[in-house]
């Protein structure tokens, strides 16, 4: 647990500073420089990712139960996970999709997390989902009085008419979808989804 806390620290506490210190954020931006900055914010966010990877893998086997969901709740998880990876591919196929929801990649992130705490409920996976949805939640209402985003600063990838990157952020969605529901998901995670339906 001490690996997933402190992975936890690290990568939402980078990811947080344009949410509860943006002057600060900006200052140490301008005095280390652009490129420094971004070495620095990476670097940390990289380190607290894996750190909260390995940790939530390690907590897994050793899970502390605090509230069992009823089976009902998984179907409930994989109709919330449906428009997850459109939206977050939305991001950077500026759309229709991206024009009107402002911000498809933090309402995705927070449908991911809320969908697997219905699921989910070991001391690791509130942890781990439970910040992940408190971190999108701020950073959409802070969001109202700044510009930047500070996680998931990919570049858009600018593709000619908006109807067409809808197209692409709904297909590749739906295909990443599937991709996780029939393999990914086993792969990476090592639960196998199809089993969980059932």
């Amino acid at each position: 647990m001490v690996l997933l806390l402190t992975g936890i620290i690290l990568f939402f506490g980078i990811h947080s500073l344009a949410i509860v210190a943006n002057p600060l954020r900006l200052r140490l931006k301008a005095k280390l420089g652009e490129l420094p900055w971004k070495a620095i914010y990476s670097l940390v966010a990289i380190i607290g990712f894996a750190l909260m990877i390995k940790g939530y893998a390690v907590a897994r086997m050793d899970p502390y139960i605090l509230y069992q969901p009823p089976g009902w709740t998984r179907h409930i998880t994989f109709l919330l996970m449906l428009p997850v990876f459109p939206l977050a591919l939305a991001a950077y196929f500026p759309g229709n999709i991206q024009s009107k929801l402002k911000h498809p990649m933090l309402i995705a992130t927070k449908t991911w997390a809320f969908s697997h705490l219905l699921a989910n409920g070991t001391l690791a996976d509130v942890l781990l989902f439970g910040c992940f949805l408190i971190w999108a939640v701020c950073d959409l209402i802070s969001l109202k009085k700044r510009t930047q985003v500070a996680m998931f600063q990919m570049p858009e990838i600018q593709v000619q008419g908006k109807k067409f990157n809808d197209v692409i952020a709904v297909t590749g969605g739906l295909i990443l979808y599937l991709v996780f529901l029939t393999w990914a998901h086993t792969f990476l995670i090592g639960m196998p989804l199809i089993r969980a339906i059932h």
